[in-house]
């Protein structure tokens, strides 16, 4: 093998076209990236001698074809709803498939024909998911086989976040680092987890109000709230009988209780279309969730709403953003989550001068000989710029690596994947600790 096609070339993919490049120079082999944006493509390979830019449409059957066959391994940097269909194509040219996003049903379906035909389908292998799997499996892995004892309770954080020096100006200390949208949305439906012992549910309503506050040496305090469905790793990590299994989302401490404030609104729906959107300011927008009062400011009638102090960091963290502004939303048409992505970009992208961070903490606890004795795992890593980020790095890194293994026939397993064994979490986190992103755990004993 000796042709790696990328397909997608977006903020993500930034690390891993430069990281398939550098190798495609010593190993001989040719890197093509396609997006729909030709001159996007072109940025990415930079000139490269062992690299092609070319423009494509996931859309048109023979472009999909055209590529694909040409080469030996597909990486889908594409949003997850493409995935099915190149994967489809992938079947019928008989090509490996890597990606990063979470493993659909749609793609679960297609184990049987892969493995027919002596294919790899491997998802999840980015950063959460991804770094996230192997970390963990690698310590639960060593606990109950190396030692073999008894896991009673697993934790697991990540947060993509602004990096202190970076967030200075910003009292959310945060700005977008992945999807928007992804961001917007987050935690809607019911969340649910297992504490000691007892399954727990949280509502959307009130899940930006039930955060645990986590410390890591050496960077601080952070706030983590509920992911959306931990339960579903009872079967990825086989925890069935453990008796915390939590997995959450890390924000700086302050940023829930603000966000709660778009949640309580009704801001955050995405399941209806707002009206008057093109005359429509941010102030607008606000006041279009707060009740008819013609005596009382918007400030005034969302602080007695919600029972905020006026002057408090709450409102000002909304009034940092613009939200009271009489500025023009610049939208034709949205739902509320839409407008609210829109107004948000304007504050949160990252200048050029920013860098961001991302943070994931781990916690194992296990029975030792009558003991109670718990893990702390923690990675910290600061990206470089707007464009070299910590997320593009954490998100790409680990497919390229996957990919050299895999072209060097140093990876065996076939069908529908996750990178949670050792034949990829040893590897693919030897390299990254070379690179730079390590985890630096400890061990205490609790009773």
């Amino acid at each position: 093998m000796n042709h790696i096609l990328v397909l997608g070339a977006g903020r993500s993919a930034t690390s891993l076209i430069s990281y398939l490049l550098k190798e495609a120079t010593v190993k001989g082999w040719k890197v093509t990236v396609a997006d729909y944006a030709l001159q996007l493509a072109q940025e990415k390979v930079n000139g490269h001698a062992n690299g092609e830019a070319v423009a494509f449409n996931i859309n048109k059957e023979e472009e999909r074809d055209v590529l694909i066959n040409a080469c030996d391994v597909v990486i889908s940097m594409l949003p997850a709803s493409f995935h099915p269909v190149v994967a489809e194509t992938c079947l019928k040219f008989g090509k490996h498939l890597l990606t990063a996003s979470y493993v659909s049903d749609d793609m679960t379906g297609l184990n049987e024909q892969a493995l027919s035909k002596g294919l790899l389908f491997l998802n999840e292998c980015g950063l959460d998911p991804g770094i996230d799997h192997m970390s963990a499996k690698k310590v639960i892995d060593h606990i109950r086989e190396d030692k073999g004892l008894e896991l009673r309770a697993f934790e697991s954080f990540t947060g993509g976040l602004l990096a202190p020096d970076a967030a200075d100006d910003n009292p959310w200390q945060y700005a977008f680092t992945w999807n928007p949208r992804n961001v917007v949305l987050a935690g809607q439906g019911t969340v649910k987890f297992i504490q000691e012992g007892r399954y727990k549910y949280i509502p959307y309503p009130k899940l930006f109000r039930r955060i645990e506050m986590i410390h890591i040496p050496g960077h601080g305090y952070f706030e983590g709230y509920a992911n959306r469905d931990s339960l579903k790793y009872l079967d990825v990590y086989g925890l069935h009988g453990i008796s915390t299994l939590y997995r959450g989302t890390l924000r700086r401490p302050g940023f829930c209780r603000a966000w709660d404030i778009f949640v309580q609104l009704g801001a955050t729906d995405d399941t209806y279309q707002m009206e008057g959107v093109p005359e429509m300011t941010h102030r607008q927008f606000i006041n279009s969730f707060l009740s008819y009062n013609p005596n009382d400011s918007v400030e005034l009638k969302l602080a007695h709403y919600l029972k905020l102090d006026v002057d408090g960091t709450e409102m000002h963290k909304l009034r940092w953003l613009g939200m009271f502004d009489e500025e023009s939303v610049g939208l034709l048409k949205g739902t509320p989550a839409q407008v609210l992505e829109h107004i948000l970009k304007k504050k949160w992208t990252i200048g050029p001068d920013k860098k961001d961070q991302i943070v994931m903490w781990h916690l194992f606890d296990y029975e030792d000989k009558g003991q109670t004795k718990r893990i702390r795992s923690a990675m910290v890593a600061t990206g470089e710029n707007a464009t070299d980020t910590a997320m593009s790095k954490t998100v790409g890194l680990p497919l390229g690596i996957a990919t050299k293994l895999l072209m060097e026939g140093k990876i065996e397993a076939r069908g529908v994947q996750i990178p949670i064994t050792p034949e990829f979490y040893n590897p693919i986190l030897n390299e990254l600790e070379t690179l730079g992103f390590e985890f630096v755990e400890e061990e205490v004993i609790l009773d």
